[in-house]
């Protein structure tokens, strides 16, 4: 089973890089996002908020398990390839290796170009901070943060739960990474509410993070420090970010690019300062973002090559599995 799971992880990947995620398609984020925000909006009201976030997370992701554990076991019924083929599907719909790259190529095209208000503008589509105001290094820093970011939450993160679950197992993390996203934050509609959520984020991105941040370290042959020195320098730097996940994608790009992320953001006028990240001396520039999305493609083959090692040992080790 693990090496279907694998195979259907490498064509899913291929198909991602060919068709992307067309936004005329239907998309089971889309009807996740509607089904929390429905629920959140009857519940998200009165006492044991908390209760009920916990609540909604464990119904949510028990819908989830449902629909797409009986529609691969179903399909499998059917036909090994009918199976099969469902769960490169189901995969390749989880994936954001095609988008993530677009969205940050829209933002570098402009900047190339000498057009700040239209790189502002296509980088207020992929960020929340306000770019109205942003210089040119501000706007690659937000990029490459993105990518960077984005590399664990939308790539390597939902391949390390297919590597375990296939599609159930990619699609339970989509939830809990969808549902983080609308009601995981701290304030004061959602800070009870949202709690498990955030929770269970951190929970779910905790292992891939770092393993992400790592296979980072191995993409690029020549940087300032040795590979020895990067990895000492890796969780040092990852644990200046607020979150106990996101800063091991940013420290990994920061350290091999010679850069520094991090940094004040502006919040809908509102200054957010965060630790610096990283210790270069280079100025950032539009270069940068397309080294990032270097970094993210050669981190994706790493670790699905990762990826397919654990699966041959495993089966080597455990024929009978």
């Amino acid at each position: 089973m693990i090496i279907a799971h694998l195979a259907a992880m490498t064509l899913a990947l291929a198909a991602d890089r060919i068709i992307g995620d067309p936004p005329s398609w239907p998309h089971p984020v889309r009807w996740i996002g509607s089904f929390i925000l429905f629920v959140e909006r009857k519940w998200n009201k009165g006492k044991y908020r908390k209760t009920k976030g916990v609540l909604h997370l464990a119904f949510a992701l028990l819908l989830v398990l449902f629909f797409t554990g009986g529609l691969i076991w179903t399909a499998y019924w059917i036909h090994w390839l009918a199976g099969f083929f469902s769960e490169v599907i189901l995969i390749t719909s989880a994936l954001a290796a095609k988008s993530l790259k677009e969205a940050a190529l829209e933002v570098a095209k402009p900047l190339e170009q000498g057009n700040l208000q239209e790189a502002r503008k296509k980088l207020s589509w992929i960020v929340g901070r306000d770019t109205d105001e942003l210089k040119e290094k501000e706007i690659v820093r937000g990029t490459v943060e993105t990518v960077a970011e984005n590399t664990s939450d939308g790539i390597t993160a939902p391949l390390f739960w297919a590597f375990l679950g296939g599609a159930p197992g990619i699609w339970l993390y989509k939830a809990i990474n969808t549902g983080d996203s609308i009601v995981g934050y701290r304030n004061e509609r959602f800070h009870d509410y949202g709690w498990a959520w955030a929770k269970m984020d951190d929970l779910a991105n905790w292992v891939p993070a770092r393993i992400t941040g790592w296979v980072m370290l191995l993409t690029m042959k020549k940087s300032v420090h040795s590979l020895k020195d990067l990895f000492k320098r890796l969780p040092k730097e990852a644990k200046k970010h607020p979150s106990p996940n996101s800063g091991w994608g940013e420290a990994a790009v920061a350290l091999l690019l010679n850069i520094k992320l991090g940094g004040t953001n502006s919040y809908q006028g509102i200054p957010s300062n965060r630790p610096i990240i990283g210790l270069g001396t280079d100025k950032l520039t539009v270069h940068h973002i397309h080294q990032s999305l270097l970094i993210m493609n050669r981190t994706i083959m790493l670790f699905l090559l990762i990826c397919w090692l654990g699966g041959i040992l495993y089966v080597i080790a455990f024929p009978w599995g």
